[in-house]
């Protein structure tokens, strides 16, 4: 194989602050914030969804729909309800 072609790996904490979850893992993801975990530093990404706040495994339903998709899909296509 070539040196240098391929993004390091390396150990990287994923946070999901909305779950109160953290997680260590190893990624090619690096980040300039860093968070300290068993007495090592490592650097931290933070991401919206994880399976501590995705509602398919928490059993809470969201809802996405802010303008109102359906409504919109009525004006376009008319109230055929």
């Amino acid at each position: 194989m070539k040196k240098n072609t391929h993004p390091t790996y390396h150990p990287v904490v994923f946070r999901d602050r909305s779950g109160d979850l953290t997680f260590l893992t190893r990624s090619t993801m690096t980040s300039e914030e860093t968070v300290e975990l068993d007495g090592s530093t490592y650097p931290v990404v933070d991401v919206d969804v994880s399976a501590a706040s995705h509602p398919f495994w928490t059993g809470r339903g969201r809802v996405v729909d802010t303008e109102g998709r359906v409504e919109r899909f009525r004006r376009r296509y008319g109230n055929d309800s």
